[in-house]
């Protein structure tokens, strides 16, 4: 088991400051998901051609690798489908270039279920970019996200895919938070597609959903961990605060600091 972060609860932090934190914290590894104001992360100041190497070079001199690059493509989208597609394919390129081993996009907008989701041209998009992935040495990882945070639609895409170059990112709130499955359930519906994790806790309050810091929800973490550890996981466990879209939530310092002491902790306990 390796940990990282997704860069989605530091969007103040430059890249310097994400990476100091990431190697003084001991963490194994950081997840991309934008960096200050730049959201698509093949145009961040790092990753540019002008720099790439130069960043590739100094994560590996700190023992630092990237854990997965989360893109923004909504495969789900049909007007903007073919877009979506180019958009992949940048941040598969990208990937390849940093050594990085996965791509995530989405087939639903919201950790909720959306409504008349075009499930075949999801299918469809995945073919093709999970294809492209494939001759870059990449796999894009569909999420447990919206209407495939249900297991069973999950794993029926993925087996219509039938391709090496998709696989799965198994967040394990959205299924059990919205679509009420048991973490064994969806663990082991999903188990020999997942590849990433990502790991949030929460509570519900008079319908709404408040993110927590590890330990204060009500998300069975242990569980998880239990599982994972079970069967031998050596992939990244990844913290997704979500302090971009929530900026009344606890400082990035604070939480990663937190989230690396508890699940290393519980790790080595179980």
């Amino acid at each position: 088991m390796k940990i990282s972060f997704s860069t989605l609860g530091c969007p103040e932090w430059s890249w310097e400051d994400i990476v100091a934190t990431a190697k003084d914290f001991g963490y194994d590894g950081i997840e991309v998901r934008g960096i200050e104001k730049e959201l698509y992360v093949p145009k961040a100041k790092p990753f540019l051609p002008g720099e790439l190497a130069g960043t590739k070079k100094h994560l590996d001199e700190l023992g630092l690798s990237i854990s997965c690059i989360t893109s923004s493509c909504y495969l789900h989208v049909s007007e903007k489908r073919e877009q979506y597609i180019h958009e992949a394919k940048e941040y598969i390129d990208l990937a390849a270039q940093l050594s990085a081993p996965y791509v995530r996009v989405l087939g639903d907008t919201d950790p909720q279920p959306g409504e008349n989701v075009d499930v075949q041209g999801v299918i469809a998009a995945l073919k093709e970019i999970g294809e492209y992935g494939l001759s870059k040495k990449v796999m894009v990882l569909i999420e447990t996200n919206g209407v495939f945070a249900s297991s069973d639609v999950l794993k029926e895409v993925v087996q219509k895919v039938n391709n090496d170059g998709v696989g799965v990112l198994w967040d394990i709130h959205h299924p059990y938070r919205f679509m009420n499955e048991p973490l064994e359930q969806t663990y082991n519906t999903l188990k020999e597609y997942i590849k990433h994790i990502h790991i949030k806790d929460s509570i519900v309050r008079q319908g709404k959903i408040q993110y927590k810091m590890m330990g204060q929800g009500d998300i069975p973490i242990k569980e998880c961990l239990t599982l994972l550890k079970r069967d031998g996981y050596g992939g990244f466990i990844s913290l997704e605060w979500v302090k971009r879209w929530y900026a009344d939530l606890e400082e990035p310092g604070i939480v990663f600091m937190q989230f690396e002491n508890y699940i290393r902790d519980m790790w080595n306990q179980i």
